[in-house]
């Protein structure tokens, strides 16, 4: 076995190359067509490669991923020895990932297939759009409270209502930027739209997608987002390894005899868990296993725990509706088709 340790940069990248007897040599290569043959000529089935995960750490996976035994994509958020080194050179770098790939001690990121990396880049840009039309909203509630107007969510339901808004008496100035702003605001609207009816398409051919939908709580949209996060159910050992993966899971302090529960990790992608908790607060209202769950929780720690906690229990049942292949004629009742 070879194994090669990458630092990656835009317009190159040094390679590391250490060998069963514990040699090492080092080679530098350009980031460019040519030197991605050049590499991918030296390697075979008996090379692993080692890559920390960066702006095109996707990219080169893309590149390299069919030419070796195996690519690890290396998360630096818990890979830090590079990132707080004393000596931070390409040469050591690359050397580092190597010895510590030679030893099976690299933190792995999970790197899905290119066409759900781009169903999940299409759900990011969604994402941000939303977040970028809430926060002009909140721009309009602030100027029309300025001018000593309360403003209601129904306002800026759709786009009469907030033509409506620039009916109202503010300054010239003011009326001039909620002009602007409700222009942005129609046009971000027409965007998303865009996004969710590509989103809705791409997602139609994801396995699980009926499995999912006969889930109440769970639509087009959000079943697109859980499935492309998850990707393989087959990678998940147990349900609590696709929690850990959604953040969903407490973060552990034991010392001596004393173990303490903090606040979830959050490790996963944000988007997905927020999805997650949508849709488990559309479930508690019809189905009555999971209300019962969410109140007796509600009533010991809280709102904000009780449905962090039935988050995870709605991804439970993900889990078992995708190994299980079941579909739900009365998901409330628990009836299977």
């Amino acid at each position: 076995m070879r194994y090669v340790g990458v630092d990656l940069h835009k317009t190159q990248f040094s390679v590391c190359w250490k060998e069963e007897d514990g040699s090492d040599k080092f080679e530098r290569y350009a980031m460019s067509a040519e030197g991605l043959r050049r590499f991918r000529e030296r390697l075979d089935e008996g090379t692993e490669v080692g890559v920390e995960a960066t702006a095109n750490s996707k990219y080169f996976y893309d590149q390299v991923v069919g030419s070796a035994k195996r690519v690890r994509v290396i998360n630096p958020l818990q890979f830090k020895i590079i990132s707080e080194s004393v000596k931070k050179t390409d040469r050591e770098d690359s050397r580092v990932i190597a010895e510590y790939l030679s030893k099976g001690l690299l933190p792995e990121v999970r790197v899905m297939e290119k066409e759900r990396r781009e169903l999940k880049s299409l759900i990011q840009t969604r994402d941000k759009l939303v977040k970028l039309r809430s926060s002009l909203k909140n721009k309009i509630h602030g100027i029309l409270l300025e001018h000593g107007i309360q403003s209601k969510r129904e306002m800026f339901s759709s786009q009469k209502a907030l033509q409506k808004v620039l009916e109202a008496p503010v300054s010239e100035t003011s009326r001039f930027e909620l002009e602007v702003i409700v222009k942005q605001i129609n046009s971000l609207t027409e965007g998303i739209k865009e996004l969710e009816g590509e989103i809705k398409d791409k997602g139609k051919g994801l396995k699980g997608q009926g499995n999912l939908q006969s889930i109440t709580g769970i639509g087009e949209l959000s079943s697109t987002i859980i499935l492309c996060n998850i990707g393989d159910i087959a990678d998940f050992e147990n349900k609590k390894k696709l929690a850990a993966y959604a953040g969903l899971v407490p973060r552990v302090y034991e010392s001596n005899k004393t173990v303490r529960y903090g606040r979830i990790t959050k490790r996963g992608d944000k988007i997905f868990r927020t999805t997650l908790v949508q849709v488990a607060l559309i479930a508690i209202k019809y189905n009555g296993y999971l209300r019962s769950f969410y109140d007796r929780l509600k009533t010991k720690k809280g709102s904000g725990k009780a449905i962090i906690a039935t988050a995870r229990k709605m991804l439970e049942i993900i889990y078992d509706t995708l190994v299980n292949e079941w579909v739900f004629e009365d998901f409330n009742n628990f009836v299977l088709a």
